[in-house]
């Protein structure tokens, strides 16, 4: 073997940190001495760093009804025979979405109180936008089109699915027609063309989470690119900005995390929060740690069986489900980050079009890969479809392994939690009902 074959690489999050870092701080050289008006200045964002950063967010966007649609129907296809698991899949199904729902309004109350993005001078935003115009002009043409009020509702049962999944505006009608499918799909006997089309689905996610990792691997120059563009236009003022998102998100998800699910935990199932989060904690470090729900999933397995003492044939359904269906964490993350980022460009959004917001991120969340930045295809299209600029996701791509670090735990954890809610009253569950002092 040779030397540099035995050369440790360096994890992509740090190169996406040292450009975050470096963009940043060549940006606001530039701001507070040369000005964006200087020539080259202009030139070098006209020819080489806005394109290069469009043509990063153009291959996320080629990808996301791919990986979507897979990625949805696989998770749901993975329940198994709904009719043979009765109220085990019912539950899980209905906890999954009930604590998703309290994830994302959380996130949506407090980025509306504490306004994190709110503030930007709107000159300087449309001046961002205006080295994007032909994307802005798509965007705005798609939020115009979307529908509004009983005709948005009647909209998410699409007509032409195609036509759907050709349209930002139409996502929601594709998520549902691929919740549908997944359905079809446990419905359905079990046939040689079933399992065959079910292999299908697999290797089409397969072959999407391939691609998303290549594109991924882009991310260290496009953060350059976008950091560099945002901080000679904005300054210091996009520090505090990304300051008091973040201190948004982490705020959100450790109340999702350390109330809601205690809560959930007591009033649903009778158990003791402090025993669960004891026995639950080497599954939440390896969490935070690879950001990754996937990663964790042994880990998790062998905690519900060994520490919380979970019948097996439960917590494997729940847990093997809930690494790719359960994403309560990335949902807040998600539904924060299109607000925030509307805020900050200045789109006002409806109660209406926040309501959509919760719906696409609940559905988001059974959606998302759970791989590290998985979920910023899914914020990107949900951007463009609620008419913010989808180039901001570049504004949360250097903060966003921290952030998805936070959310993987919140992720996991909850699995874990849903996994003991659906085993109470089970003949085979052990109690982690209230023991003494663990009781809480």
């Amino acid at each position: 073997m040779s030397a540099s074959a035995a050369k440790p690489r360096m994890p992509l999050h740090w190169k996406i940190a040292i450009g975050f870092v470096a963009g940043l701080a060549l940006g606001l050289l530039v701001y507070y001495s040369v000005g964006t008006e200087a020539p080259w200045v202009q030139t070098l964002t006209r020819y080489v760093t806005q394109p290069f950063s469009t043509l990063f967010l153009s291959l996320i966007f080629m990808l996301i009804v791919p990986l979507l649609f897979s990625a949805l129907v696989v998770g749901v296809s993975e329940m198994g025979d709904i009719r043979s698991l009765g109220r085990i899949g019912w539950r899980t199904l209905a906890y999954t979405v009930l604590l998703s729902g309290i994830a994302v309004l959380l996130g949506l109350v407090m980025v509306n109180v504490f306004k994190p993005g709110a503030g930007v001078d709107p000159v300087q935003a449309q001046q961002l936008l205006s080295e994007s115009a032909e994307r802005a002009q798509a965007i705005v043409k798609d939020s115009a089109e979307q529908p509004k009020g009983m005709d948005m509702l009647l909209a998410i049962v699409p007509q032409n699915v195609i036509g759907a999944a050709s349209s930002n505006a139409s996502i929601l009608a594709l998520m549902f027609f691929a919740l549908m499918f997944g359905i079809g799909i446990v419905m359905s006997r079990e046939t040689p063309a079933i399992a065959t089309l079910k292999r299908g689905i697999e290797g089409l996610f397969e072959v999407s989470m391939t691609l998303i990792g290549l594109v991924i691997r882009l991310a260290p120059y496009a953060v350059f690119c976008f950091m560099f563009n945002l901080a000679a236009l904005f300054g210091w003022d996009l520090v505090f900005r990304l300051g008091a998102y973040v201190l948004v998100v982490v705020g959100a998800l450790a109340i999702h995390l350390f109330v809601i699910y205690p809560i959930a935990l007591k009033v649903f199932g009778n158990y003791s929060p402090v025993r669960f989060f004891r026995g639950s904690q080497e599954a939440m470090l390896m969490a935070f740690s690879t950001a990754s729900s996937n990663a964790t999933l042994p880990t998790a397995l062998r905690i519900a069986d060994s520490e919380l003492g979970l019948p097996r044939r439960i917590s494997r359904f729940v847990l093997t489900i809930g690494a790719t269906a359960n994403q309560n964490g990335t949902a807040l993350f998600e539904g924060v980050t299109v607000l925030f980022l509307a805020q900050f460009f200045g789109v006002d959004l409806s109660i209406g079009q926040q309501v959509m917001v919760m719906l696409v991120c609940i559905l988001g969340g059974i959606g998302t890969a759970g791989v590290p930045s998985g979920s910023l295809p899914v914020v990107a299209l949900i951007c463009a479809m609620v008419g913010v600029p989808p180039e901001g996701i570049g504004l949360v791509l250097g903060v966003n392994h921290l952030l998805d670090m936070c959310r993987t735990t919140v992720n996991v954890t909850g699995d874990l939690g849903i996994a003991a809610l659906v085993s109470k009253g089970e003949a085979d569950a052990p109690s982690l009902a209230d023991e003494g002092d663990l009781a809480v």
